[in-house]
């Protein structure tokens, strides 16, 4: 299976201690600030937010457990490599022209290169990328699109080198009515060379649609969510899996590599917190199916490292690592946390790599 590999560039980010210190630290979501951004201002300059964990004293006791940090200052008139940049954990952040008010325990170049490299030994040098935004992107949009948009849109992430683009997605123009061009789309790119171009198919009539419109990859979806599914595709998990397995045995037969979602893995907007066993068993139904990828996804993106690593841990254990991928949203600022937990675990499971969607 092909897959685009790039530098993850974390050498100089530094990480949490252990997992058990990350599921306590942050077990809810936690909104950023009106003026936050990037991963939210729970998780950059300490900023207020309201959360159950009480963030002062889960952190003040946090940072006691992990490290004897102690508060100093710093001359950095000399030209030395601190100078430019800042320390930020916890609420205390200053900065006086060539002082700078950090916490460390010795404060030099050479420390922080041992926690960096003690707490990303083992991350992945690389994740493969699945791009989705020209079906999961696109299809809440309330303007039409137009197709040849779309094609082009197609065209150019292909030519960026991405070797897998998920093209459209072949369910009912009733519901998805921005979709409604899947054929046409579908039959402007299926010999587009140099990538991977799977669809979308949620039933056996939208897996035919997409062969006869050329599809050589389709996609399922099912939810972990019991309301979710019944508001999003009007039937039950249990439906949904039996619909699934006449797509897989169909795939099969003309030899049509399948992937699986599963949505709402951390929380539904109906249900609430979802429990990692009905993620897990749901995704173990696809993989047995056949599916050869499992894409986990934080559908309303309200997941947080300490939500996302027992989910992880659960469907690890049914479903081999090799054949998990993760998806998170940013709504609430923490897609790139999640990310950076779902990679520190994947490699304590020897996987090589994840994938990620972060939109």
């Amino acid at each position: 299976m092909s897959s685009l590999e790039e530098p993850l560039g974390l050498d100089k980010l530094p990480s949490m201690s252990t997992i058990d210190r990350i599921q306590r630290f942050s077990s809810n979501a936690c909104r950023p600030s009106g003026d936050g951004m990037g991963m939210g201002s729970c998780w950059i300059e300490g900023s207020s937010c309201s959360t159950s964990n009480s963030y002062d004293e889960e952190y003040d006791e946090y940072t006691r457990e992990a490290f004897p940090w102690r508060r100093h200052t710093r001359d950095m008139s000399h030209g030395d490599s601190f100078s430019r940049r800042t320390v930020s954990l916890g609420r205390n952040h200053k900065m006086f022209g060539s002082a700078c008010d950090i916490y460390s325990s010795n404060c030099n170049d050479k420390d922080i290169r041992d926690i960096t490299n003690k707490f990303l030994k083992g991350i992945p040098r690389s994740v493969k990328i699945v791009e989705v935004g020209p079906r999961d992107g696109l299809q809440n949009e309330k303007n039409t699109v137009p197709t040849g948009v779309k094609v082009e849109l197609i065209r150019r992430l292909v030519s960026s080198g991405l070797p897998v683009v998920e093209a459209t997605s072949f369910v009912s123009p009733k519901w998805v009515p921005q979709l409604a061009d899947a054929r046409d789309v579908m039959e402007a790119v299926r010999d587009l060379e140099g990538a991977r171009l799977p669809v979308l198919t949620p039933n056996l009539k939208g897996f035919e649609a997409a062969i006869a419109a050329g599809a050589k990859e389709v996609a399922i979806f099912a939810s972990a969510s019991e309301a979710f599914s019944k508001s999003n595709i009007n039937c039950s998990i249990e439906e949904s899996l039996v619909r699934y397995r006449a797509v897989a045995r169909a795939a099969k037969d003309l030899s049509i590599p399948v992937r699986g979602y599963v949505s709402c893995v951390v929380g539904c907007p109906v249900e609430g917190a979802i429990p990692p066993s009905k993620v897990a068993y749901v995704a173990k139904e696809l993989h047995d199916m056949g599916c050869f990828e499992i894409s986990l996804g934080d559908t309303i993106g309200v997941g947080t490292p300490g939500t996302v690593v027992p989910m992880l841990e659960a469907v690890m254990a049914v479903v081999p690592v090799e054949k998990l991928a993760v998806h998170f949203h940013d709504t609430y600022g923490q897609s790139l946390p999640n990310i950076l937990i779902s990679l520190q675990v994947s490699p304590m499971h020897a996987k090589p790599c994840f994938t990620f969607a972060y939109l």
